[in-house]
C-alpha cells in the first residue's frame, strides 16, 4: 500500500537526518489524514491507493502553481523549497501518461461513445477520469478533449 510506503520512507528519512524530505513526507501524511477525516461517515469508501494518489496529484498541482508564482515574483528560495517538495511527492505518484498516449485514449473513448461535438465533452471527460484518473493530469487532458471535439 502506498500509505505504508510513505510511512516507511518517513522513518528512513528521519534516520538519515534528511530534514527537507521528512518535512515533505509529513505534509503528505497530513494531507492523507485530512482526506481520511473528510471520508468518515461516507458510505462509499474509495480504494485507498487511489485516494492517496488523488491527494498526491492535488499536492503536485499546488506545488507547480506555487513554483510559477514564486519564480514570477522573484522568490527563488521559496520556489526551490516547493521544487524539493514536488520531487518527493512525484516519487509516490504512478507514471503519468504522455501526450501521445493520452490523445490515443481520448480518441478511443470518443469512438466508443460516438462523441463528435462539444456537447459530448462531459461524457468523454467522465469516462477518461473513470479509466485513467491516476495516470492523467485531467487539466491538460481537458484541453486535448476540447481540441479533439471542436
Amino acid at each position: 500500500m502506498l500509505r505504508d510506503t510513505i510511512k516507511t520512507e518517513t522513518v528512513t528519512a528521519m534516520k538519515a537526518g534528511d530534514k527537507p524530505r521528512v518535512a515533505a513526507l509529513r505534509l503528505i501524511s497530513a494531507k492523507v489524514k485530512d482526506r481520511d477525516i473528510e471520508q468518515r461517515g461516507k458510505a462509499e469508501v474509495a480504494d485507498d491507493d487511489a485516494m492517496v494518489i488523488d491527494v498526491l496529484q492535488k499536492m503536485a498541482k499546488q506545488r507547480r502553481e506555487s513554483i510559477t508564482m514564486y519564480e514570477d515574483g522573484g522568490r527563488t528560495e521559496l520556489a526551490e523549497q516547493e521544487k524539493t517538495e514536488l520531487a518527493v511527492i512525484e516519487e509516490f505518484m504512478p507514471q503519468q501518461m504522455g501526450e501521445a498516449d493520452t490523445k490515443a485514449a481520448i480518441e478511443s473513448i470518443k469512438s466508443e461513445l460516438g462523441a463528435d461535438s462539444m456537447k459530448d465533452m462531459g461524457r468523454v471527460m467522465g469516462e477518461l477520469k473513470k479509466r485513467y484518473a491516476t495516470q492523467l493530469d485531467m487539466g491538460r487532458a481537458s484541453g486535448w478533449v476540447k481540441e479533439s471535439l471542436s
